[in-house]
Formats: structure tokens, C-alpha cells, sequence
């Protein structure tokens, strides 16, 4: 599963190194080296021009210093590079570097779009030491945003709930998902959620893992479920399809392995 390094140590003051390694992103895709799928070199980064305020600390990982800092425009130092989408590093790319290149995402999309002040549209200033922009005018605040979101899987005996969500980026069969709902808890986000999306009840809530997930800046928290009562009756500006699989069906191919839905789907596979 994608998960931060237990080697890798956050850093929020900038530090000086003589060989930083940056994570250089246009709106979510990250310049790598195309043969390689490997980070710009110094040089490179320096080519770029870019003000010194577009610089983050991201942090130490086996013995480099690793920064972040993003572009307006998807500028190229050379033929040779290219920006590159993070999904398609996915078992590709080793997986500690893919966790701390969601990390760094997350952190250039809040430097992106907290340049100015969401109240009064001052130019917002960072504080030193904390990962938070403040604006000198009204003293309005802006922390990295991170966006909650439930998982669960739905029991039913010897079969589980999947659905094939209508506007997901692999048409596969998935756990049910969403986002919450201001002032909801994560057990409540389930039981809505599950009712709007297929139509069913369910009890017997237990917590199963959670995990980063940079799509832009979401926090998805999973759950098991067990069936109560209700007939499937899917909402179809959200879910394409949803059926119960048992031991007799073909699994659905998990195409991202990296993600908490192919860890929950795979610890709750039907037994043959």
C-alpha cells in the first residue's frame, strides 16, 4: 500500500544542502527524467528561474534532502523530460519515491492555490516554522488541505458489496467511497452514503485502515460493514453498477494495487 517511508523524517524549515533533490510539479504531474522516471538534477531545477518562495522542505530520506516547488506553465529544461502523472508511476516506480512524490503533490497544490487571500485577496505570507500561509491583512489562515473521505465494504454472509463508481478513473468493481459532509462523523459519512449510493441499510461498523491519497488531497478512511436490509437500487450519477460477488464469481482485476481499496478487497476476498 502506498505508505510515507518509516525511514523518511518531515522537514518544515528549508535547509541548505549541496545536492537537493526536488519534486518540480505542474498542476498534480511531476517533471522526471523520461528514460529514467527520475528526478532533475540541480542544475536543471536552477535552469528553471523559478522565485525563491516557490521552494518547500519536504523532508530527509536515506541520507538526501528532498524539496518541492511548483510552475505556472509545464516548462521543460530539455527533449529529455517530461511531466508525468502520478498514477502512472504505479508499480513502475519504486514505492517509497512514489509516497513522498503524493506527499510533495499535496504540499505544492497548497502553495499553488493559497497564493492570495481567500477573504480579502492580499498576497498571503508563510509562517516560519508551521506548513500554514497567513494573511498580514485580515489574519485569515490556510493549512495544507486534507479532505476526508469513508471506504466500506458491505457484507452480506459469504458475499461483499462491490459497485463500479460512474465517474472513477478505472471502470473496475471497488468498494463504495465518498467524501463527508460538513459536520458528519465517519460513521454517520457510512451509513449515508451507502443508503444514497445503493439503497441499503447496514450495522455492525468496523474500523479496517486508512491511507493518504493525492488525488488532489484526500484522506480515505475504510471501513467493513454488515448487511441489514434493503434492496440494491444504485444512484445513477454516482454508481454505474453494484452487485454482491461470492465464492462462485470472477473477482474484479485490481489494477492499483497501491491503494487502501486493494488491501480491503483483498483481506475480504471470498474463499473458493
Amino acid at each position: 500500500m502506498l505508505l510515507t517511508p518509516a525511514t523518511f523524517t518531515p522537514l518544515i524549515r528549508p535547509q541548505d544542502h549541496d545536492d537537493p533533490l526536488t519534486f518540480v510539479f505542474h498542476r498534480g504531474e511531476l517533471l522526471l527524467r523520461n528514460e529514467i522516471l527520475g528526478l532533475p538534477d540541480r542544475e536543471t531545477v536552477a535552469a528553471l528561474n523559478l522565485p525563491a518562495e516557490r521552494f518547500h522542505a519536504l523532508g530527509l530520506w536515506e541520507g538526501r534532502y528532498y524539496q518541492l516547488a511548483w510552475v505556472d506553465q509545464p516548462q521543460l529544461p530539455g527533449p529529455e523530460y517530461g511531466y508525468h502523472g502520478l498514477r502512472s508511476l504505479f508499480g513502475i516506480v519504486d514505492e517509497g519515491f512514489v509516497a513522498l512524490a503524493a506527499r510533495a503533490s499535496q504540499l505544492a497544490e497548497w502553495a499553488r492555490t493559497h497564493r492570495y487571500c481567500g477573504v480579502c485577496a492580499t498576497p498571503m505570507r508563510q509562517l516560519e516554522g508551521e506548513r500554514c500561509y497567513k494573511c498580514p491583512s485580515c489574519g485569515m489562515s490556510a493549512y495544507p488541505r486534507i479532505s476526508p473521505a469513508m471506504m466500506v465494504l458491505v457484507r452480506k454472509g459469504d458475499q461483499v458489496l462491490l459497485a463500479m463508481h460512474a465517474n472513477a478513473p478505472y471502470k473496475r468493481y471497488t468498494a463504495l467511497a465518498g467524501f463527508l459532509e460538513a459536520g458528519e462523523s465517519i460513521e454517520e459519512a457510512v451509513h449515508r452514503e451507502v443508503y444514497e449510493e445503493v439503497g441499503l441499510r447496514v450495522h455492525n461498523l468496523k474500523y479496517f485502515g486508512s491511507q493518504s491519497w493525492p488525488f488532489p488531497h484526500s484522506l480515505m478512511i475504510a471501513y467493513t460493514a454488515e448487511y441489514l436490509d434493503g434492496e440494491i437500487r444504485v444512484d445513477q450519477n454516482e454508481i454505474a453498477d453494484a452487485r454482491w460477488f461470492g465464492a462462485g464469481d470472477e473477482w474484479p482485476d485490481m489494477t492499483v494495487t497501491v491503494s487502501i481499496a486493494a488491501e480491503l478487497l483483498n483481506a475480504h476476498r471470498p474463499q473458493r
